[in-house]
């Protein structure tokens, strides 16, 4: 059986050895990859995925291993080895990702990446795309960084006012309110000193640049708000404004085209928006903060018909994925931008911003925020358009102003889960939180003990639905009694139990739903229960119900 694959990726690369690959061009596959993602190189493939095997001169893996550690700045350790596939002998070289800038002893850099026809290239890395190369691994904070050619009179005052105007009204660091504009400025690491000289970081001419010196000396600081309707484009607007001006800007974009709908809550009337706008905020922040500068692409908002799109050049950070985005360890592409951001109010202090984009949805029992659609280039959030599943939004509420705080974040997703899938077990949840089954454990029978979730079996083959209290207040005892899996050793014992969960009563279109038959035989069901004393009628035509007979 072959093991070596038939087609080249991205982190897969085949390379013909049969009139022996020159160790420059070896050097460069290994350095490429090595500068992107890692991966695996097979000597002895050709492009097409035939075999014809690896010359004689690099049939030592040994060799081609220390040749490759001798002639990288920093060295490349690669695991190398030989393999038989087809009757041929083939190198496999196994090259890790750098958590550095990779060189040749020459000095040519390279890196990889997928040309149209989907097949990948080796292309030269260049000095303006390092940065962005480094910042990504979290070995350079490109926003702590001096802004060649900027100086104080690019700095807006009125920018430095609104600053201090969030800090008042967004709960910010308060103690900045006390310090003069040029300790205000040092203390935020908006400015710098350059030889005797104050001159603007990244982060001070993103936040309180002037808009021209923006566009001029940070072009790529650039973003946009869409609103699409079908074909039509209802608003385009592009802008170079400092961040916090765009923040301000686009939330009053937002609520212009954010319709909402109101939810009784005891003698209150709630409004509940098409989107949450502590999501979008924190969506919002998170495409500024983490974002890469040094991308010539704008931070992009999108309304469109089927849900809200904020998309963040650059891709995630080194060491964040898809997979751990709820339980990484907190940190960004951009630091001193998002310490700013924090200390003034805008963004989540704990730098757990992500947690606040999922409550927005889970609370008012929408999907889940996806970030399926992001790549290494861009990080995309897509919050759907769809309607609140208003008696879930209201036993949340419940449950949190019985507890007087907030459910935990992973606490609100099984919750989310269970409304979805009905059913779960305990390894089913942990594969769709990406947790461990011990945390994921913790969390669920927290949710039993409060009478939310219940919990049947035991071991592995332990299951767990939403809780009677939970159908009874979506009004749906039918669906508890179903999911609850009560043997249906005979009808009428169902109904009974329908009953029970139901004050005391069914009707015939609950027997018919419970018990999947016609109307009709659900009616003769019923009369064939009361005969016998089980029930009682109340009432007459479409208003008949039966109630359990008192014994």
């Amino acid at each position: 059986m072959r093991t070596i694959p038939y087609k080249e990726t991205l982190g897969i690369e085949f390379k013909s050895d049969i009139k022996k690959l020159p160790d420059n061009n070896l050097l460069d596959e290994v350095v490429a990859m090595a500068n992107t993602d890692g991966g695996t190189l097979y000597l002895g493939v050709e492009d097409d995925g035939s075999i014809t095997g690896v010359h004689p001169a690099h049939a030592d893996e040994i060799g081609i291993a220390a040749l490759i550690a001798n002639r990288t700045v920093p060295s490349v350790s690669v695991r190398a080895e030989l393999t038989e596939e087809e009757g041929k002998t083939v190198l496999k070289l196994s090259i890790p990702r750098s958590p550095a800038v990779i060189a040749t002893s020459d000095g040519r850099i390279l890196r990889r990446r997928l040309k149209l026809d989907g097949q990948p290239e080796c292309i030269p890395m260049y000095p303006y795309e390092i940065p962005s190369r480094l910042s990504t691994l979290s070995l350079l904070d490109y926003s702590a960084q001096i802004v060649p050619s900027a100086g104080l009179d690019d700095i807006d005052p009125y920018e430095r006012q609104r600053l201090k105007r969030m800090i008042s009204l967004r709960n910010g660091d308060r103690s900045l309110l006390s310090l003069t504009d040029e300790e205000l400025d040092k203390a935020l690491r908006l400015v710098k000193d350059d030889n005797g000289t104050l001159r603007p970081t990244v982060t001070g001419l993103l936040l309180i640049g002037k808009e021209m010196s923006i566009a001029e000396l940070l072009p790529s600081a650039k973003a946009s708000f869409q609103v699409l309707q079908g074909s039509a484009v209802r608003k385009n607007e592009e802008t170079t404004k400092p961040l916090l001006a765009v923040f301000e800007l686009f939330e009053d974009y937002l609520n212009a085209w954010n319709t909402e709908r109101e939810m009784e809550y005891g003698l209150f009337q709630i409004a509940i928006p098409d989107f949450p706008v502590p999501s979008f905020r924190e969506g919002l922040v998170n495409a500024f903060a983490h974002r890469d500068y040094t991308l010539l692409k704008p931070v992009r908002v999108a309304i469109e018909d089927d849900g809200l799109i904020i998309s963040s050049p650059g891709g995630f950070i080194d060491g964040v994925n898809l997979d751990n985005l709820l339980t990484v360890e907190p940190h960004g592409r951009n630091p001193a931008l998002s310490d700013v951001l924090k200390r003034i109010g805008l963004a989540e202090k704990t730098g757990r911003g992500i947690d606040r984009i999922f409550e927005g949805s889970i609370i008012y029992g929408r999907p889940l925020p996806d970030y399926s659609e992001s790549n290494s280039s861009v990080v995309k959030l897509f919050l759907q358009r769809a309607e609140p599943d208003l008696p879930f939004a209201k036993m949340i509420a419940d449950e949190e102003n019985r507890l007087g705080r907030s459910l935990p974040i992973y606490s609100l997703m099984i919750l989310s889960l269970l409304r979805t899938n009905r059913r779960m077990t305990l390894r089913e949840l942990s594969d769709a939180l990406r947790l461990n089954d011990s945390r994921v454990m913790a969390n669920v029978e927290m949710l039993v003990e409060s009478g939310l979730v219940e919990a049947s079996g035991s071991g592995r083959s332990r299951s767990y639905i939403l809780g009677l209290k939970v159908y009874k207040s979506q009004g749906n005892a039918v669906s508890y009694v179903r999911q609850a899996g009560i043997p249906s050793v005979r009808h009428e014992a169902l109904v009974e139990e329908l009953a029970g969960k139901q004050s005391g009563y069914v009707t015939r279109d609950n027997v018919a739903e419970l018990l999947n038959i016609t109307p009709s035989q659900a009616y003769r069901l019923l009369k064939t229960m009361a005969g016998k004393g089980k029930l009682e009628l109340e009432g007459s035509g479409r208003g008949a119900r039966y109630r359990l007979k008192k014994t």
